[in-house]
C-alpha cells in the first residue's frame, strides 16, 4: 500500500511520515507544497536514505495537478492546510481559507480518484462542530455542524464537497476531526502557555472550573494509521482525544512544578477579553470544549496507546530541553 501525505513537514504530517516509513513497507510519499518550504532541518531525523520520497505538488489552490504525479498511490492522507492565522492580513479571510481549504483539498481529492486512489483520509478540525460545549455535555459524532469562524467553515464545506465527490466515484472517504493536537515541537497556544508558565508569570487562572478534550500527536498518528485501510472507516467522521479531559488549571502543572495561578472570576476574565479585543481568546481558555469518542472507539477498536500523564510529560521535556538552563532552574 502507497500512501502520500500531504502537509509533510508540517506537525502532524511528518510524525505521521516517520511512524509509516518505520512501519510499512513501501516507502510513503512526502508531499510539500515546494520543497524550498521544507527546510535545511532533517526532521526525519533517524529514517534511513530511500524510506520516504518526496513529492513536490505545488499549489493546490490555484492549479491542477501535474498529470500522472499521484500515479500509483493507494490512500492519500491530507494533512495540508492553511490554518489559525494569530495576526490576520488578508482583508477576506473566509475567501483565503477556502481557497485551501475547500478548493485546494477537492483539487487534490479530484487528482487522486483520476490516478486510481482508493481512499482519501481527510484531517478536519472539532471547530466544524462549534467553540465550545457545556460542560459535561460533550460533542458526539452526530453533533450537528456549527462552525464560528472562516477556517472551520471552511474545513465543514471542504467535508461536504469530499462527500459530493465520494459518492460520485466510490471513492472511500474518512474524515478525522481532532481538538487541540499537542506534542514534542508543539506550536501556537500550547506554545505560548509552556513560555508564560516557565518564567512563572501568575496566571489568572486559578478560578475556572472547566474541562477541555486534547489529543497527544501519536495518540493522532495512530488513528490515522488504522484509517488508513480499516473497512468499517469508510464513510465515517471521527472525533478523537486522549480519552481524559483536562481543567486549563490542571494544565498550569505540566512543566512538572506548581504554575501560579491567580483566582479571578472567569466573568471578570471575559469582561476583560471584550474590552481588549481578545474575547475570542479568554473564551477559550475559559470554556470547555469536550468530544465523545465513543463511536470511534466502537467502530473501530481503537483506544489512546499513550496515556495523558506521558504525553503532557513528553512535551514539557522536549520543551525544557530547548530552554536556557536559568530558565528552567
Amino acid at each position: 500500500m502507497r500512501v502520500l501525505v500531504t502537509g509533510a513537514n508540517g506537525f502532524v504530517g511528518s510524525a505521521l511520515i516517520r511512524r509509516l516509513a518505520a512501519q510499512t513497507e513501501v516507502p510513503p510519499v512526502a508531499a510539500v507544497r515546494r520543497f524550498s518550504c521544507v527546510g535545511p532541518d532533517a526532521f526525519y531525523s533517524g529514517v534511513g536514505d530511500g524510506a520516504v520520497q518526496w513529492m513536490e505538488l505545488g499549489d493546490m489552490a490555484v492549479a491542477e495537478i501535474p498529470s500522472g504525479l499521484l500515479d500509483g498511490v493507494d490512500v492519500v492522507v491530507h494533512c495540508a492546510a492553511r490554518v489559525h492565522v494569530m495576526k490576520e492580513r488578508d482583508t477576506d479571510p473566509l475567501a483565503a481559507f477556502r481557497a485551501v481549504n475547500l478548493a485546494g483539498t477537492l483539487n487534490l481529492a479530484r487528482s487522486a480518484v483520476r490516478a486510481g486512489a482508493k481512499r482519501f483520509v481527510f484531517l478536519s478540525s472539532v471547530k466544524v462542530h462549534g467553540e465550545s460545549t457545556s460542560l459535561g455535555r460533550p460533542f458526539t459524532a452526530d453533533t450537528a455542524l456549527r462552525p464560528a469562524d472562516p477556517y472551520a467553515v471552511s474545513k465543514m464545506e471542504a467535508e461536504r464537497a469530499l462527500r459530493e465527490l465520494a459518492a460520485e466515484t466510490g471513492l472511500e472517504l474518512v474524515i478525522v476531526r481532532p481538538p487541540l493536537v499537542y506534542g514534542p515541537g508543539v506550536k501556537a497556544n500550547f506554545l505560548n502557555m509552556m513560555r508564560w508558565l516557565s518564567k512563572g508569570v501568575p496566571l489568572p487562572l486559578g478560578d475556572l472550573d472547566n474541562r477541555r478534550s486534547l489529543v497527544a500527536l501519536d495518540n493522532l498518528v495512530d488513528l490515522l494509521m488504522v484509517c488508513l485501510n480499516h473497512p468499517d472507516a469508510v464513510g465515517q467522521a471521527f472525533l478523537i482525544s486522549d480519552g481524559e479531559d483536562l481543567s486549563t488549571t490542571e494544565l498550569g502543572d505540566v512543566l512538572g512544578k506548581p504554575a501560579r495561578l491567580i483566582p479571578v472570576p472567569p466573568v471578570l476574565l471575559q469582561s476583560a477579553g471584550a474590552l481588549f479585543g481578545k474575547r475570542a481568546v479568554v473564551d477559550r481558555v475559559c470554556g470547555s470544549l469536550q468530544v465523545d469518542i465513543t463511536q470511534t472507539t466502537s467502530l473501530l477498536g481503537w483506544r489512546p496507546p499513550v496515556p495523558v500523564d506521558s504525553a503532557l510529560e513528553s512535551t514539557a521535556a522536549a520543551f525544557k530541553a530547548g530552554l536556557p538552563r536559568k530558565t528552567i532552574a
